[in-house]
């Protein structure tokens, strides 16, 4: 059986300006396909190789696979449709299955929408994966496919959903086949070497209200340091890899794992052939102030910042549990260990405005990070804070849900002033940069390391790729009243999807009652037994250690 993943072709000029970045999920994919006997397995990276519909639908003709298989974020959704639509016209007998975060929580919204998709895979996708191309295989598709958790298709006109299927809990039974990419492609341009997203664990024990990692993963596990690092020493001996950064949305949290990690890597001398980064938060790095030279011995280079914004009150509305002058002290520390520190700010709330605009410059200005991003606030539609916000969205052209667009427009502002804000910001902040910091601080690799960031942001202006600039016509504050975003107002969210989200919010509103109800019947009951009984001299019940407070009976 032939299986065929696409990869599809989807910019934005956001993370894309600073190289080519790995799939590292058909990696995954197909190496748990292949050790469930599936040797047949093709990849096409169509955005790495910029290939058009038409030249995609001919390789796809030429394979004819017997499945057809995508993974969508969500402003990538619709080109994984259309890939999809092209393999029924192309390939019309393949099984055509689309996964992802996107599909995984809106598989009703796709389903109303491109009826041309046979299923979804919803969630974690290796095992899940496995089991369906097996029933494929055995001929028990389409028949047996109820039978199969984690699944989401039409049956007749019925969106169907099996139960979700376990979490992976054994991750060192997914071997990754890294063979399965073209390494030659995938270049980090700051440091001009070939680069590579492995991860070391999955999920994240925090529910920042914009993120949709805590949900899509929902367990947190930590895979063996030693494997992982098998891994990597894999990747740089045997494709070249010079730089990678862990895809984990944390992997500071276990200390003692990231530890053992570090070590391992010291241990093998790959400190000396291959660099790192990782994003975290600005609590793990003041709670290992002590050992961040260590992590700049073992190949540490690169650490992103979730500062967020630089209200405390915009913090609070995240949930990230920092507070701000705990971010300037994070950025001063991993400095002196020699750490290049990239700061991240969310704009683009409601209470948006030119001035906090510009405290977050004088901010990101005060507290020196190498490297600073501000992206545009996007209401993931399965995030707990889109269905706070969600009267306020104006804009469902999902492909514009991709950090450098402002889907939200303030207030007190019109989105091409937000850009153009957000573009200053920008501008100020790196030719200050360019002119008295990067050629001047530091020596050896820091100093050709920030050259080499300050490069990618100069290509990728002059190509107006940045931040979709060219797209829109941002040609500079005096276009910012005459900014075309391309939404595509006939976009709307589906009747079927959001009858779900309603169904969820009732659900989540009779629970939240019935927790209360349980609570107050409780209370109730301790306060009658507290009136019915005395202790055989008349004294009243006292708690353990003598207090008059009882504990809830729930």
């Amino acid at each position: 059986m032939r299986i065929l993943f696409i990869h599809p072709n989807y910019r934005s000029g956001g993370a894309e300006i600073a190289g080519t970045w790995p799939p590292a999920w058909v990696a995954y994919l197909t190496g748990h396909l292949r050790t469930a006997g599936f040797d047949d397995v093709q990849f096409i990276d169509a955005m790495t190789n910029d290939i058009s519909d038409e030249a995609l639908g001919d390789r796809i003709a030429e394979m004819q696979p017997d499945v057809v298989g995508v993974t969508a974020i969500t402003p990538s959704i619709y080109r994984a449709e259309e890939v999809l639509k092209i393999a029924k016209a192309r390939a019309p007998g393949a099984v055509r299955v689309l996964g992802g975060v996107h599909a995984t929580f809106m598989y009703k919204q796709v389903l109303s929408e491109a009826l041309w998709i046979d299923v979804i895979v919803r969630g974690e996708g290796e095992e899940i994966c496995t089991e369906l191309m097996l029933a494929i295989e055995d001929g028990r598709w389409p028949a047996e496919r109820h039978k199969i958790k984690g699944l989401a298709f039409r049956d007749g006109e019925e969106i169907v959903a099996t139960p979700a299927a376990s979490t992976v809990k054994d991750l060192e039974a997914i071997k990754p086949d890294w063979t399965i990419l073209d390494w030659e492609k995938y270049q980090y341009i700051p440091l001009g070497t070939r680069v590579a997203i492995p991860n070391m664990a999955r999920g994240c024990p925090f529910t920042c209200s914009f993120c949709s990692q805590w949900k899509f993963w929902r367990d947190y596990r930590v895979r063996d340091p030693k494997a992982v690092v098998d891994e990597i020493e894999d990747l740089v001996e045997n494709h070249g890899v010079g730089f990678f950064i862990l895809a984990d949305e944390e992997p500071t949290i276990n200390r003692k794992k990231f530890i053992q990690f570090c070590e391992e890597l010291i241990a093998r001398g790959l400190p000396d052939r291959v660099k790192w980064g990782i994003n975290t938060r600005v609590t793990d790095i003041y709670r290992d102030r002590d050992l961040l030279k260590f992590y700049r011995k073992a190949g540490l280079v690169h650490v992103s910042l979730g500062t967020e914004a630089a209200a405390q009150m915009k913090l609070d509305q995240f949930n990230k549990e920092t507070k701000v002058e705990e971010n300037k002290e994070a950025i001063r520390l991993l400095r002196d260990a020699d750490i290049l520190v990239e700061a991240q700010f969310i704009v683009g709330l409601d209470n948006e405005t030119p001035e906090t605009l510009e405290e977050t410059y004088q901010m990101a200005w005060d507290w020196q990070p190498d490297l600073a991003n501000w992206s545009m606030y996007t209401p993931w539609p399965f995030t707990p804070l889109f269905q706070e916000l969600k009267d306020q969205v104006e804009v469902f052209d999902f492909s514009r849900y991709n950090f450098v667009t402002p889907i939200m427009k303030p207030a007190a502002m019109e989105r091409g002033e937000l850009l153009d804000g957000v573009m200053n910001n920008y501008r100020r902040f790196y030719m200050k940069k360019a002119l008295f910091h990067y050629p001047w601080r530091g020596t050896g690799f820091r100093r050709r390391y920030l050259l080499g960031c300050l490069y990618a942001f100069l290509k990728a202006g002059f190509a107006r790729t940045f931040y979709d600039l060219g797209k829109v016509g941002y040609t500079g504050p005096q276009s910012k009243n005459r900014l075309d975003f391309q939404f595509d107002e006939t976009r709307q969210i589906a009747e079927a999807q959001m009858a779900d989200w309603e169904a969820s919010a009732d659900r989540a509103a009779r629970a939240a009652e019935r927790r209360e109800a349980i609570r107050a019947q409780g209370k109730a009951r301790a306060v009658e037994r507290k009136a019915s009984f005395k202790m055989p001299n008349g004294a009243e019940i006292k708690a353990c250690g003598g207090g008059d407070q009882q504990m809830e009976d729930v």
